[in-house]
């Protein structure tokens, strides 16, 4: 294969990877809802379950489209947008200590990663 031809194969696989992710979260966000949305429920936020409900709506659409390779700009950078809000939100390591800490931190470094790899997706559908 050449490079010219390997090009749009890697550039494919990386969309329907990324968009994956988002839709395999968004999924186990339909099957742990009820936990979810109580655990946000309990860290104040409010309307917890139409909150939950709306962003695993948009998860799934947008990775949708992204792994489908429909849209990818608008759904690369609105998963961006989701996860820097989602992370934020779920994800506040400076208030948290020991393990937990640890944990909510390494997570924000692999959503940092994914970050990056959708503004690759998203020049990638610039060009």
């Amino acid at each position: 294969m050449t490079k010219s031809e390997l090009i749009p194969v890697l550039i494919a696989t990386g969309r329907v990877l990324l968009g994956f992710l988002f839709v395999a979260g968004g999924l186990r966000h339909v099957i742990l809802f009820s936990a979810i949305a109580a655990d946000m429920k309990q860290m104040g936020f409010p309307l917890p379950r139409l909150m939950l409900a709306a962003g695993t709506t948009f998860q799934i659409a947008a990775g949708t489209l992204l792994a489908l390779g429909v849209l990818v700009v608008p759904a690369a950078l609105g998963l961006i947008a989701f996860t820097i809000v989602a992370s934020v939100m779920m994800l506040p390591f400076w208030s948290m200590q020991g393990s937990n800490r640890t944990w909510a931190y390494l997570n924000w470094l692999s959503n940092v990663g994914i970050i990056g790899g959708l503004l690759l997706a998203a020049a990638e559908g610039l060009l």
